[in-house]
């Protein structure tokens, strides 16, 4: 599956999972729950997987971790926040930029609504 066809997965699961439990819960019950649907469905899920930082060619260990990595090829960011902000944003990009991949979702799960709570974020698709 290319990125787009994991994206349409991805999301048909986040909003399985949020009609089943609704808004409210903190992210690592999402990101529990969306693993397993995504698990079920058969793709390949990682959990806070480390990511390492280099600065001027030194690897440094800063505790950054992507919440989800689909199939090694989509990264999911699961919030559950009043609002998306637009650090969000900037924290997914810059993600997508340190691991060289091109698509990340960032799911707000803390909306009455999920639909317009799922965000594309890419990097040079």
């Amino acid at each position: 599956m290319n990125e787009n066809e994991i994206s349409y997965v991805v999301i048909g699961a986040a909003i399985k999972v949020h009609k089943e439990i609704g808004p409210g819960l903190l992210e690592s019950a999402y990101e529990y729950a969306l693993a397993y649907e995504l698990r079920e469905i058969g793709l390949a899920v990682r959990q806070q997987v480390p990511l390492p930082f280099v600065y001027k060619n030194t690897r440094l260990e800063v505790g950054y971790r992507l919440d989800l990595l689909v199939d090694d090829r989509v990264i999911v960011e699961v919030k559950s926040v009043e609002g998306i902000q637009s650090v969000h944003f900037a924290q997914l990009l810059t993600y997508l930029r340190l691991t060289d991949l091109r698509l990340g979702l960032l799911i707000n799960f803390n909306a009455f609504q999920l639909k317009g709570s799922i965000q594309r974020v890419v990097n040079n698709l």
